[in-house]
């Protein structure tokens, strides 16, 4: 691995932001193969060399991996010069991180989206050939069907020509439903429920693949996720590859 300045490493374990961990190398808190280092500048490979911080070793970890309860109004980018994206939501020890969204949700979509500076894994997780489920709470205009769960089962055309392939709908009450999808078209989800008739008016993200959501971290709220965790999304044999 190229080797890094050891503020940039630090910053990239989330132990601190970099103005921050200038003051703690140069406390002399950080030692690198068993001598302290109080320099910020010193360019290491953190695969290579032993880094410290008050005596405790820190494992280095080239790709890092979150699940974000993204809220309403906020877009799915790493910038825009207009409106806040969900990198904007980050903790200030994770904005040095990389990170950047998997998929997207829409500004007016809340729920379930995962970041990493995984680039591979982020392929695997959109990609229509995994075949990853994306579960969604809908709350629509009208009242959904067995007309509209068959419909669905089969496979939608939408007006445009798009062709969406077969999901599930399951009604849960009068104007409620989930719908999965294993696709990640423009808007799939609201676009295949209006053309049964069933606008949609609030829209949640709720699970990919075999992860759920974790409602506790509410709005804007976000945590790191385990190899657990990653197997859900994408199964064992996946990671594997």
């Amino acid at each position: 691995m190229a080797q890094n300045r050891l503020d940039k490493v630090l910053s990239d374990l989330g132990v601190a932001s970099r103005k921050e961990l200038k003051e703690i190398i140069r406390s002399g808190r950080v030692t690198v193969d068993g001598q302290v280092e109080k320099r910020p500048e010193r360019r290491l490979d953190p695969e290579q060399n032993r880094i410290c911080l008050d005596g405790k070793a820190l494992e280095y970890r080239r790709y890092r991996y979150f699940m974000m309860d993204k809220p309403l109004g906020v877009v799915t980018a790493t910038e825009d010069a207009g409106q806040k994206t969900v990198i904007d939501l980050l903790p200030e020890d994770l904005k040095g991180l990389g990170l950047f969204p998997v998929g997207r949700l829409d500004k007016d979509t809340s729920g379930l989206l995962l970041l990493t500076n995984d680039g591979d894994f982020a392929h695997r997780v959109i990609s229509p050939k995994s075949c990853v489920e994306k579960r969604y709470y809908a709350r629509v205009e009208g009242k959904p069907d067995g007309s509209d769960v068959l419909a669905f089962r089969a496979g939608l055309t939408l007006g445009d020509g798009t062709v969406c392939q077969p999901a599930a709908l399951e009604i849960l009450g009068e104007s409620e439903c989930l719908v999965t999808v294993t696709e990640g078209k423009y808007h799939q989800v609201r676009r295949m429920l209006a053309s049964r008739g069933k606008p949609v008016r609030e829209l949640r993200r709720l699970s990919e693949g075999g992860l759920s959501l974790d409602e506790n971290l509410g709005p804007g709220g976000i945590r790191e996720l385990d190899d657990g965790d990653l197997c859900r999304v994408l199964g064992k044999d996946h990671l594997e590859k």
